[in-house]
């Protein structure tokens, strides 16, 4: 083989961190870029796709065993373009290559994502993790590289019919799975089924390990209930089901007891263990489920953990220059999870003797050690059992416990620190946005809206070309942050927004959006992507976001376009009707369209309105306060009060919170 001019290690420059951290590697890894991807071309070589993220543990893992490996390396580097891609930089890279993992393997794929690639960006060859040596069952990445070179050198009539067939399936999936009807409520009654049935009465969650907290799923529980309270079938199972998952997540040690946030996910069915790696979406969307729980039921401690989330983020992932960071790595110096790992000794060493024996007690810490030797901290005991336990007053105790976990973070903070991954992703910035706006209005902490104030200026300062989810979430921040704190620039934008979707990514025949732009780089696929994943579907939060702005600002483009992408997702939503829970919620406020409630007046009148209409859990109400010269498609720009529009529909004004609540009692 001739010598390629790229052999060399090109990530040195790269704006992703996860892709800097293996500039060291013996590895000519290059970028996804036109220059590696023409080498591959012109030396007619096969490509070696590798395809992580900075806070992934098995990604370090096989960076280390093979990666590392100089032997290794000059396998790769003799036999293969091998190309780096960060999956949170280029999510359409990496969900193309997981559908095709799919169908190559049979099953889901994961991260470390493996490929191998024709030249023309095919895979033939999937895979997730390799050890460097056989293990487990496992072959080893050495021999996986042999058995591809002569794949490669004497089978390529057979890898051309594979990828033919290959993308032909690819282009199917591309195509709108529906037709010109949306669905009726048969699928949002048959998820609320399926999610029953796979919902653990024991300990929360659904499903088995390992276990991801699912707060799309949460969050369309939580709907549930709300609207059939509005329609006088109150569903306390749904209710039950939402607020006993993540009770028992902020009781388990998914959630960080002394620092908060959540991790990805638990390694088993009771929460109890989790995989470290703390994510900005997964604990945005959080956030968002543990307000609206809040509202939902007054219970004080759904708000504790919303507002513990929130600061989290605030202290641990907020950037300098503004902005949210993408992620916390699961390992630190000391090994995998140890920044959260305790001992007795190390508590006492801390806090006070009363301070220790309450933590001693409540955190499980006099129990057997769960994890290497030392304790991660969960909830073994109330504060309620501690009082009868310790003789002490239960508020007593939680002051106690106020004190030492202060503590206990600030002594934390003197080890190793888990990495952080800098990249501010638009999309999970925007979910931050719209949960923190939506926490800081309804948990009465100012500071969280002014926290989504400065990402939103941080964003809208350097926002460029971007995916669906980077569009239909920011618009869906917009949306919310406009509710919670008005501004008349943030209305223009979110019609920028709502048009660039239509202009750019909405499918023109069909409905529906493809997850990339009409001018984005030629890939093998276009993909377009209706399930839930680790995030709501871009196409759902476009829907139901599209439906809600036309609704505001009496829009018809807007509400067709959400429409169209329903139509088109039928299909879809009703093989699998629970994965699709976003696209659900926007199928719910278009079969009962959002209720608008748009006041005006000094601001004692404004504050007696709000708090009448921002009373209990309403996810179907928008409430906005514009300035006195914005007008809206509910309210004329004259006049005092409160102006209540079920859909296209607006009853007469309401002058008085007693008058308010009689308006919104007609609508239930």
């Amino acid at each position: 083989m001739s010598e390629s001019p790229l052999s060399t290690n090109r990530l040195a420059t790269a704006t992703s961190p996860y892709l800097r951290q293996h500039a060291g590697n013996p590895v000519h890894w290059q970028p996804w870029d036109e220059a590696a991807l023409a080498e591959a071309r012109r030396l007619d070589r096969p490509i070696l796709l590798s395809i992580g993220y900075s806070a992934c543990h098995w990604c370090h893992v096989m960076a280390h065993e093979c990666f590392e490996n100089p032997a290794i390396a000059e396998q790769m580097n003799a036999s293969f373009i091998n190309i780096k891609v960060d999956r949170e930089e280029r999510p359409d890279l990496d969900r193309i290559y997981q559908t095709a993992h799919q169908l190559l393997v049979g099953r889901g794929g994961g991260w470390p994502l493996t490929l191998f690639l024709t030249p023309d960006q095919m895979p033939f060859f999937a895979g997730t993790y390799f050890p460097a040596e056989p293990r487990q069952g496992m072959p080893g990445f050495g021999d996986v590289m042999d058995r591809i070179t002569r794949v490669w050198r004497d089978h390529r009539d057979e890898i051309d019919e594979q990828n033919a067939d290959l993308q032909r399936v690819l282009d199917r999936l591309s195509r709108a799975q529906g037709g010109n009807a949306i669905p009726d409520r048969a699928p949002i009654d048959a998820a609320r089924h399926q999610l029953g049935e796979r919902f653990d009465p024991a300990h929360g969650g659904f499903g088995s390990a390992p276990k991801f907290p699912q707060p799309m799923a949460l969050e369309r529980l939580l709907r549930q209930y709300a609207r059939s309270q509005q329609h006088g079938e109150t569903d306390r199972g749904a209710l039950h089901m939402a607020c006993h998952t993540l009770r028992r997540m902020a009781l388990g040690g998914i959630y960080d007891q002394v620092g908060g946030g959540f991790a990805r996910y638990s390694v088993d069915n009771e929460w109890m263990i989790p995989h470290f790696e703390k994510m900005l979406s997964d604990n945005a969307l959080l956030i968002g489920v543990a307000t609206d729980a809040f509202q939902a039921t007054g219970d004080r401690f759904f708000r504790r953990i919303a507002r513990e989330t929130a600061e989290w983020a605030l202290r641990e992932m907020e950037l300098p220059d503004g902005g949210f960071a993408t992620s916390l790595d699961a390992d630190s110096a000391d090994g995998e999870g140890a920044f959260y790992l305790w001992t007795p000794e190390a508590v006492r060493a801390v806090v006070d003797a009363d301070e220790a024996e309450l933590v001693i007690r409540r955190l499980g810490l006099d129990e057997k050690p769960n994890f290497d030797g030392r304790w991660h901290l969960q909830v073994h005991m109330a504060f309620s059992e501690l009082a009868k336990v310790l003789h002490t007053p239960r508020q007593t105790l939680v002051e106690r416990w106020k004190s030492a976990q202060q503590k206990l973070r600030a002594a934390r903070d003197q080890r190793p620190h888990p990495a952080r991954d800098d990249k501010a992703l638009t999309a999970w910035n925007a979910l931050m946005i719209r949960s923190l706006a939506r926490a800081g209005r309804f948990l009465d902490l100012p500071d969280l809206i002014d926290a989504a104030e400065r990402t939103e200026a941080f964003i809208k300062a350097r926002l460029e070309d971007g995916y669906l989810d980077d569009y239909a979430f920011l618009l869906a921040a917009l949306i919310e942050l406009q509710q919670a704190r008005w501004s008349d620039a943030r209305t223009q934008w979110a019609q920028t927004l709502a048009d660039t979707l239509l202009t750019r990514f909405e499918d023109g025949d069909a409905g529906g959006f493809y997850f990339t732009a009409h001018d984005h780089e030629a890939l093998i696929q276009r993909p377009r992507t209706w399930a839930d994943d680790a995030l709501p579907a871009g196409n759902g939060v476009a829907a139901l976001s599209l439906n809600r702005l036309g609704h505001w600002l009496g829009e018809p483009r807007y509400l067709a376009a959400a429409e169209r992408t329903l139509a088109a997702a039928a299909d879809s939503i009703d093989q699998a009707p629970a994965a699709h829970c976003s696209l659900l919620d926007a199928l719910d406020e278009q079969l009962d369209p959002p209720q608008l409630v748009v006041i005006r007046g000094d601001e004692a009148t404004r504050a007696d309105l709000r708090e009448v209409a921002e009373g209990g859990l309403q996810p179907q109400r928008l409430i906005f306060t514009p300035s006195p010269a914005q007008a809206t498609a509910a309210a004329p720009v004259e006049g005092t009060g409160a102006w209540v529009c079920p859909g296209r529909t607006c009853l007469p004004r309401a002058t008085s919170a007693a008058e308010l609540r009689d308006r919104l009692n007609t609508l239930t």
